[in-house]
C-alpha cells in the first residue's frame, strides 16, 4: 500500500550503528546512563535503547526523562553536515521500503545550534538527502521544523527568523519537547508570524499529559490565531465531545503514534481510543514517532499492531490513508499521484479478496 508519515522525528530514527559510527568518526563518547562511565562496544549500547517493563511506573522503566536522555543523548554525535545527511538518508531509505511516498519529519533545530552546530549545516545535510531519495527511491519530502518547549519563546522566534532563507524545504512549525507546565499559546507569537508568512502548523499535545485537553483545545482553537492546521497525537481528544466535533467540523488531522503511548505513555485504554477516533470520523494518520527508542518499530509494524488488537479491516488501512493524503502538505500534484496509487491498490486488494472467497 502506498504510504504518507507525517509524524517521525528525524533524529529519533537513528539507529545504534548510525550512533556507534558517528561517535567513533568523531571520538566522542556515549554514556551509558545506568551506569555512567562511557559504552565500550555497539552492543553495551544497543542494550541502552531495550526497554524494560515497569508496572509501577506504567510504560517503560523511567518513562518519559528515559526517553528524553536516550534522545537528545543522541544528538551529541551529529556535528557536520554529512552526519546529518546520512541520518536522513537513512530514514527516507527506510521509508521507501515500507512503500512511503512522501513524508514530513520533524527536526529539532534548537537541540543542536545550542551545542554550536550551525542551521545551515543541519539543513545543507537535509536538503541533500532529500532531493537523494526523491531520485534514488521516489520518496518526496518536506520538512516541519518543530520548537523545543522547554526553551523559551524568544528562542523559537530566533530561530524562526534565521530558517526564513530555508523556507523551500520547510513546509510547516511545529512545537515539540516536554510539555508539562509549557501550554502551546506560550509560544503564540512565533506561530502567529508563521501563519502570516504562509507557513503550515501544527503542535504536539502528548497523551495523558497535565492538562492535555486544553492544550488540545488551544491548538484546535486558537494557535496561530485561527488555530492549528493539524494535531500531533492528541489521543485524549476523543475523551471530550466538544474537541471531537471541533476537529471533524474543522476537518483536523491527528497524527497518531500508537506504541509510542504503550512504551511511554502510561495511558490506559490505548487502543481502544484509536478505535474510537477512527470510528467517531477523525482523520487520524499513523506515524513512526521515534523509533529507534521505541524498540525498532516503524510505520508498518504500527498499522499491523491496529490489525491485530483493534481489528482494523484492509477498508479501514485504505481510510488512514486517504486520511492522510487529505490532511498532508504535500502540493496537489503529488497528493492526486498518491490518491491515484491507493485507488488502484484498493482495486486491486478487493479483486483478490473476491477471488480468496
Amino acid at each position: 500500500m502506498p504510504k504518507i508519515e507525517m509524524h517521525v522525528h528525524i533524529e529519533g530514527t537513528m539507529s545504534p550503528e548510525l550512533r556507534w559510527a558517528l561517535a567513533q568518526r568523531h571520538k566522542i563518547p556515549i554514556l551509558n546512563y545506568r551506569t555512567g562511565i562511557a559504552c565500550q562496544s555497539l552492543l553495551e549500547l544497543k542494550g541502552l535503547y531495550q526497554l524494560l517493563d515497569d508496572v509501577e511506573e506504567g510504560g517503560v522503566e523511567g518513562g518519559m526523562p528515559r526517553f528524553f536522555a536516550l534522545y537528545y543523548g543522541g544528538f551529541e554525535v551529529l556535528r557536520h553536515e554529512d552526519d546529518f545527511y546520512h541520518l536522513a538518508i537513512d530514514y527516507l531509505q527506510r521509508a521507501a521500503s515500507m512503500n512511503v511516498r512522501y513524508c514530513e519529519p520533524f527536526f529539532d533545530p534548537q537541540g543542536h545550534t545550542r551545542r554550536g552546530v550551525s542551521l545551515a549545516a543541519m539543513l545543507a545535510g537535509f536538503r541533500r538527502a532529500q532531493l537523494e531519495a526523491a531520485e534514488r527511491f521516489n520518496v518526496q519530502s518536506q520538512w516541519v521544523m518543530c520548537f523545543l518547549r522547554d526553551m523559551s519563546p524568544e528562542s523559537a522566534l530566533d530561530h524562526y527568523l534565521a530558517a526564513l532563507p530555508y523556507r523551500d524545504m520547510i513546509i510547516g512549525v511545529g512545537l515539540d519537547s516536554l510539555e508539562t507546565d509549557h501550554p502551546p499559546l506560550l509560544f503564540g507569537e512565533v506561530f502567529s508570524r508563521a501563519r502570516v508568512d504562509g507557513f503550515r502548523i501544527t503542535c504536539h499535545c502528548d497523551v495523558g499529559d497535565k492538562d492535555t485537553l486544553r492544550k488540545i483545545d488551544q491548538v484546535i482553537h486558537h494557535l496561530g490565531g485561527t488555530g492549528a492546521d493539524r494535531v500531533d497525537h492528541g489521543l485524549n481528544a476523543v475523551d471530550e465531545s466538544m474537541l471531537l466535533e471541533a476537529l471533524k467540523e474543522k476537518g483536523l488531522g491527528l497524527t497518531i503514534c500508537p506504541w509510542g503511548y504503550l512504551c511511554y505513555s502510561g495511558e490506559e485504554n490505548v487502543l481502544d481510543r484509536v478505535r474510537r477516533l477512527h470510528s467517531a470520523g477523525v482523520k487520524i494518520a499513523i506515524g513512526s514517532d521515534d523509533p529507534a527508542y521505541m524498540e525498532d518499530v516503524w510505520l508498518s509494524h504500527s498499522l499491523y499492531l491496529l490489525r491485530v488488537a483493534c481489528g482494523f479491516t484492509n477498508n479501514d488501512f485504505v481510510k488512514l490513508q486517504r486520511n492522510a493524503i487529505e490532511v498532508c502538505w504535500a502540493p496537489e500534484d503529488t497528493k492526486m499521484a498518491i490518491m491515484n496509487e491507493l485507488a488502484l491498490f484498493s482495486t486491486n486488494l478487493k479483486t483478490l479478496e473476491r477471488r480468496r472467497t
